[in-house]
C-alpha cells in the first residue's frame, strides 16, 4: 500500500529512512563541527532521559552535483567535557540520533594503543569489540520486552571500508580492522591489565564504544568506530606511563585530521540509505509476544521496534 498523509510511514520504517543521514559522535577533543552549514541546535527529550548535550544539525557540502549531506553531531561527554564514560546516558544519546533521522553513525573515540605498530597519532578502524564495562545500561529492552539482536560483527563493514578510505585519503596512517577493548574507566589500566589485553590479541583500548555500538545495533543504525590512538596505555616500558597532559597533546593533533576525514567520508556516502544498508537488526529479535507488551512499553520502544509490531487496537 502506498504511503499517504492518511497512512504515513512509521518513522523507523525503511520508507521513512530513505535518505542517508550521518550521525557523528564526538569523543575527547571533538566537541564541535565547524564545517557544518545551515546549523540548528536542538535539545530533545527521549524516553530514556536527556542526551549528553543538545544536538547540532547541519549539512556538509559535497559539490559535483551531489546533494548536501545531512549530519547530526553530538559530543558524547557533554559541553565542556563534563561527563565521565560511566556517566554518559548512552541510551538517550543513541535514541536521540534515531529521533533525528540518523541512519549511519561514525563514532570518534580516543584510545590507547596496545601494539608497537600503532603509534600515537595514528587511526584504527576496529571491526571487533571486547566489553569490560560494568553497570552501564546496555539495551533499550527490558521492563516487559525481551529481545536479542545479532552482534557477532559489531560494526558495519561497508561503512568501515569508506571510513578507512576517507582517512587514508586525508593522509592519516590507518590500521584497518582489529579489536578494541572497552574498559570502565575513568582510571587508565594497570600494567597487568594492559598485558592481559595484549595477550588476547587486542589492538587498542578505550572507554566509550560500548554500550554505544550495542545500542546503535538495536536502533538499526549502521555503526563504525574511528579510534584515534593517543598513547601506549602503560604496557610500553620504553615510553612514559600515560598522562592526561600527553594524551591531550595528541588529541589536539588528531582532531583536525578526524574532521577532514569526516568531510571526506561525506563525499563518499550515497544519498540513499538503500545503497549502504543499515542493519534490520530487530526484525526477528523480539521474543516477547506483541500482545503482552503494555501500552507504556510499546510507547517507550516505538522508535526501536514499533515498525515491526502489529498495529494495536
Amino acid at each position: 500500500m502506498p504511503v499517504s498523509d492518511a497512512n504515513p510511514a512509521h518513522p523507523a520504517s525503511p520508507e521513512a529512512r530513505k535518505d542517508l543521514v550521518l550521525g557523528v559522535m564526538g569523543g575527547s577533543g571533538l566537541y564541535a563541527m565547524d564545517e557544518l552549514l545551515d546549523v540548528e541546535t536542538r535539545a530533545i527529550e527521549t524516553p530514556f532521559g536527556p542526551p549528553s548535550a543538545p544536538y547540532t544539525i547541519g549539512w556538509l557540502a559535497r559539490g559535483e552535483g551531489k546533494a548536501d549531506l545531512r549530519v547530526v553531531f553530538l559530543p558524547r561527554h557533554g559541553q565542556g567535557h563534563r561527563l565521565m564514560p560511566s556517566e554518559i546516558n548512552y541510551r538517550a544519546n543513541i535514541h536521540g540520533l534515531k529521533q533525528l533521522g540518523v541512519t549511519h553513525l561514525l563514532s570518534v573515540s580516543a584510545v590507547g594503543s596496545l601494539r608497537d605498530n600503532i603509534v600515537p597519532g595514528q587511526f584504527v578502524v576496529p571491526d571487533q569489540l571486547i566489553d569490560r564495562t560494568q553497570g552501564r545500561e546496555t539495551t533499550f529492552f527490558g521492563q516487559g520486552a525481551v529481545a536479542h539482536v545479532q552482534f557477532g560483527d559489531p560494526t558495519c563493514e561497508a561503512l568501515r571500508s569508506l571510513v578507512i578510505a576517507a582517512a587514508g585519503a586525508e593522509g592519516a596512517t590507518v590500521h584497518a580492522g582489529g579489536t578494541c577493548v572497552v574498559m570502565e574507566g575513568p582510571a587508565f589500566s594497570t600494567r597487568a591489565e594492559s598485558e592481559l589485553y595484549r595477550s588476547w590479541g587486542a589492538q587498542v583500548i578505550g572507554m566509550t564504544a560500548l554500550p554505544e555500538a550495542k545500542l546503535a545495533r538495536e536502533a538499526e543504525i549502521a555503526y563504525a568506530l574511528l579510534a584515534t590512538a593517543t598513547d601506549y596505555d602503560c604496557w610500553h616500558h620504553s615510553e612514559e606511563e600515560v598522562s592526561v597532559e600527553a594524551v591531550v597533546k595528541i588529541i589536539q593533533a588528531n582532531v583536525a585530521l578526524a574532521r577532514s576525514t569526516i568531510s571526506g567520508l561525506a563525499q563518499m556516502l550515497p544519498e540513499r540509505s538503500a545503497e549502504l544498508p543499515y542493519p534490520r537488526a530487530c526484525a526477528q529479535a523480539l521474543i516477547t509476544s506483541p500482545e503482552m507488551l503494555s501500552p507504556e512499553t510499546r510507547a517507550r520502544l516505538d522508535l526501536i521496534v514499533g515498525h515491526y509490531l502489529p498495529v494495536s487496537t
